[in-house]
């Protein structure tokens, strides 16, 4: 029996037994620096798992400087592909004296029978491995299953629906009696929802009669879900449009309701109760209490194999509330509908998970009089730096005047960058794109995008040299194919990152595309037409995981180890072979993304 490391996936997905088989059936082979191991066109014999050394793989359909398109080292499998599809597509050859544990054919065969998600493994795309790797990740608590795939219909309740004509006394009985919180009411164009609160205030505040109707005090602006959808999801939208409770809806019929603290409860963790501390904060003292925990949220999130786009979006909505509070809590209430703070940058677009650098600036009607709004915007800028906000380097805040105008002055504005096109105006004009308002009139930010995308994005010039950006930085790719390691580490944010974020974004631009979300970007680019919904999805896939890479950095200096590199740069050499693997096919799928760019934008002649 060989002794071998079947700790790593896909040999996780085998039970006890099943790696038994591997490590009686499997044999070693030797091969020379130069040998091939695998032809291209060969019938594949064994699924080969690399003990020592280097193998390449080669399309020999290419020009000789091309031919290399993978690289494998220790941990990293080749070879079950060609057993699958009956012959080899490319060829592998020892980079150099190379041990490799040889699995034969029909011992693979025969365990792919046995165990589908083993043969899976070998059929899936990327973003199947990226799920396949969170689920790796999963660490105690609430498993992926438990947490991350828990539904709506295992935590709603059932609704109390009442006719509209149900009296306020009535309502109090009923609510008395079924010791709820809440009643749905029957109406002409779907429920409406009366609570406790509600009850208290057409009594007391609006002086109406025990016998008045619910019809005139119901809301009928509900926030629904679908009995399918992810209970996380529910909690997502409960943050973002600062509710306790939604309405299950099912063909048109209301079948349930969450509740804020049902679901809290149902997750269990502590952590969670963070949303509910920022909610609950009455000045900014407990406010910065609250803010201050959001880090162990997300260590908590990591550590339950959450998907990385769920924990965006609870991230950014926690942010988005804590920043409207600080607002709330700083600036006098007689400015708010008249003037409309937004954020950008990655806070914009929902892709802040931990906090960084401030981006935000400050929209204002044109006949407003506020002759202390610099001395409050300054006050601003420094109760969020209390709050764990770092200044801007940039000096991209509402501190700077540059970033605080009127509406005619944010036209202006816009209509000089789009006509200078300067690298400089490029940067403010893609700034201004992720905008998105979290405090006063959002009607007026509205207004200033509809001049943004009205005035861009049908000038094919401005576009090009907009998308040219994304050349900036290379892919770190060898011309081989294969990760590049240099001991520093490689630049994940301008290798990774940000051709796909600032790629997407022109795209969105062209397209009319107004949600700031990179991820909502691709799906809307899908739903046009614009890209494969494959592709997108795996664009979607590469970016989560470049951010997964990159905040994993964040959290161990968060932690107080200072001496960790920048945590834009990830070391490849000590990175698993599963993530390598994945991180490889991410930079190649960036690659491709950018030569797309180049042929739509002409970015080879702008």
């Amino acid at each position: 029996m060989v002794d071998v490391d079947l700790s790593h996936p896909p040999f996780t997905l085998l039970d006890d037994e099943g790696r038994q088989r591997v490590r009686h059936g499997i044999d070693l082979g030797y091969y020379d620096h130069d040998e091939i191991i695998l032809e291209t066109g060969q019938p594949g014999e064994f699924v080969f798992l690399i003990h020592k050394g280097e193998v390449a793989e080669l399309d020999t359909t290419q020009p000789a400087a091309r031919q290399r398109i993978g690289h494998y080292t220790a941990g990293d499998l080749f070879g079950a592909i060609s057993i699958l599809n009956g012959k080899s597509r490319y060829r592998f050859r020892a980079e150099q004296e190379s041990l490799c544990y040889l699995l034969p054919k029909s011992l693979f065969l025969a365990l792919c029978e046995s165990y589908p998600a083993f043969a899976e493994f070998f059929r899936q795309s990327l973003a199947h491995k990226t799920r396949l790797l969170t689920e790796q990740r999963a660490e105690g608590g609430v498993t992926m299953a438990g947490f991350m795939l828990a539904r709506v219909d295992e935590c709603m309740r059932e609704p109390l629906l009442v006719p509209a004509a149900t009296t306020i006394a009535g309502a109090v009985a009923y609510i008395n009696e079924r010791h709820a919180d809440s009643l749905l009411v029957e109406g002409a164009a779907g429920p409406g929802m009366v609570t406790k609160t509600d009850l208290l205030n057409a009594l007391v505040v609006e002086r109406q009669g025990v016998e008045s109707e619910l019809d005139g005090i119901a809301h009928r602006e509900l926030v629904t879900v679908a009995p399918g959808q992810y209970l996380f999801e529910a909690l997502v939208m409960m943050t973002r449009h600062k509710v306790e409770r939604v309405v299950v809806i099912e063909r048109g019929k209301p079948v349930g309701v969450v509740e804020l603290t049902d679901v809290l409860s149902y997750f269990s963790s502590r952590s969670y109760v963070v949303s509910l501390q920022v909610e609950q904060a009455n000045d900014l003292e407990a406010l910065a209490v609250a803010s201050k925990r959001t880090p162990e949220l997300v260590r908590a999130l990591m550590a339950q194999g959450v998907k990385l786009r769920f924990a965006m979006g609870l991230l950014a909505a926690l942010n988005g509330r804590i920043i409207n509070k600080a607002w709330t809590f700083t600036i006098d209430e007689r400015y708010h509908q008249h003037s409309c703070l937004m954020v950008m940058g990655s806070e914009g677009r929902g892709e802040q998970i931990l906090k960084t650098d401030q981006d935000n600036g400050l929209i204002l009607e044109d006949d407003l009089a506020w002759p202390e709004c610099a001395e409050h915007m300054q006050r601003l800028t420094d109760t969020l730096i209390d709050l764990g906000y770092p200044p801007c380097p940039g000096n991209i805040m509402v501190s700077n005047p540059e970033w605080v105008g009127t509406e005619s002055q944010w036209r202006g504005r816009i209509a000089g960058w789009a006509s200078a096109r300067d690298g400089d105006s490029l940067m403010k004009l893609a700034i201004m794109l992720d905008a998105h308002a979290v405090a006063g009139n959002p009607a007026l930010l509205d207004r200033i995008r509809d001049e943004l995308f009205e005035r861009c994005s049908r000038d094919e010039i401005l576009l090009s040299y907009l998308a040219r950006a994304v050349l900036s930085f290379s892919t770190p790719l060898t011309l081989f194919g294969s990760l590049k390691k240099p001991q520093h580490g490689i630049d994940i944010k301008k290798g990774g990152i940000f051709p796909i974020v600032h790629g997407v974004r022109a795209m969105a631009l062209e397209r009319g595309i107004r949600v700031t979300s990179t991820l909502e970007r691709l799906d809307a680019l899908a739903a046009d037409g614009r890209l494969e919904a494959r592709f997108a999805e795996d664009l979607g896939e590469a970016l989560s995981l470049f951010t997964e890479l990159r905040l994993r950095q964040q959290l161990t200096r968060l932690e107080g180890n200072e001496s960790t590199r920048h945590p834009d740069r990830v070391v490849v050499q000590e990175l698993s072979s599963l993530e390598r693997d994945l991180l490889r096919e991410a930079l190649h799928i960036v690659k491709d993304f950018k030569q797309r760019l180049s042929h739509r934008f002409h970015l080879e002649y702008s």
